[in-house]
């Protein structure tokens, strides 16, 4: 039984005539009969009684009109919605991303997505960087935004930008005059960190244990929002991305580029090896593409 038969068998159902359905539905009456004797052959009987002068629906024709009204109508939804989704009329997709993408470079990346694809629904999953590896692993979600993982395994990883952490200091202090800091200079104050397994926290801790030098920790806190008001508040210094150096200035604290050693990564967008994305995947992986830009270190006062 093909889509095909039951709109022709509707077709002659509706009219009771071979010659209105074909009118219809644009077939020859040669075309239209084929394919109401496959129907009937498909399903082990006659639907219609047709003579010279009339045409007619048998018992089991009638029960059957309901039925593919039915599923005609089930059909040219199901049609319509895939339409929708493949021109991104319609459509929803889930992103895992580390905070601070989620709360720095994603909202204006979304708005021009938003733009472009209003009726796309996105659900944003802000979760450590671990995390978004795991979701992206577990395929509960398409795309995941980290820090560069170490090993990539059944994932690929595709660049933005490359991210140089920064100084953030106290705008009163004289830290804040500085063009550049090094880090010996920076560890002479109380330093303000992310709490474990952060994976800010585990990138300052290697970079400075392979120079034998032990990250202190005067204070710890889950979030960089945190980190930003105890700063502002003169309680100590933090590093952080430079994807956050809006966020600091807001939250008052200043950013300053830090050096000796350097420490940089790479920020980017995970996705599964060998799986083709949705078409709103690859739409919104386009419009990273286009308005992610490498954070700016003209920064300080």
């Amino acid at each position: 039984m093909t889509v095909k038969q039951l709109r022709a068998f509707l077709a002659v159902a509706r009219t009771l005539s071979f010659t209105q359905a074909c009118e219809h539905l644009h077939l020859s009456q040669p075309a239209l009969s084929l394919a109401i004797k496959g129907l009937e052959e498909s399903l082990g009987g006659r639907l219609l009684i047709r003579s010279t002068r009339s045409v007619r629906l048998t018992p089991e024709g009638e029960s059957l009109v309901p039925l593919a009204k039915r599923l005609i109508a089930e059909w040219d939804n199901t049609e319509e919605l895939l339409r929708q989704r493949f021109t991104l009329q319609l459509g929803r997709l889930a992103v895992a991303t580390m905070p601070s993408f989620a709360s720095n470079l994603l909202p204006p990346a979304l708005r021009v997505f938003r733009q472009r694809h209003p009726r796309v629904n996105v659900t944003v999953h802000d979760v450590i960087n671990e995390q978004v590896i795991e979701m992206v692993r577990a395929r509960q979600v398409e795309l995941g935004l980290v820090f560069e993982p170490e090993a990539t395994g059944s994932l690929t990883f595709t660049p933005l930008f490359r991210d140089r952490f920064v100084a953030v200091v106290p705008a009163d202090s004289r830290l804040a005059e500085r063009a550049r800091l090094g880090w010996a200079t920076l560890m002479t104050r109380d330093f303000i960190a992310l709490q474990r397994p952060s994976m800010v926290r585990r990138l300052l801790e290697q970079q400075l244990q392979s120079r034998g030098v032990t990250l202190p920790a005067a204070f710890e806190c889950h979030q960089l929002a945190t980190v930003g008001r105890m700063v502002a508040s003169g309680l100590g210094v933090s590093a952080v991305p430079s994807l956050c150096i809006a966020q600091m200035q807001e939250l008052g604290a200043v950013c300053v580029p830090l050096e000796d050693p350097v420490i940089e990564r790479d920020v980017g967008v995970l996705t599964w090896n060998n799986h083709e994305l949705s078409v709103a995947a690859l739409a919104l992986q386009e419009v990273l593409a286009e308005t992610i830009r490498t954070p700016r270190l003209t920064v300080g006062r």
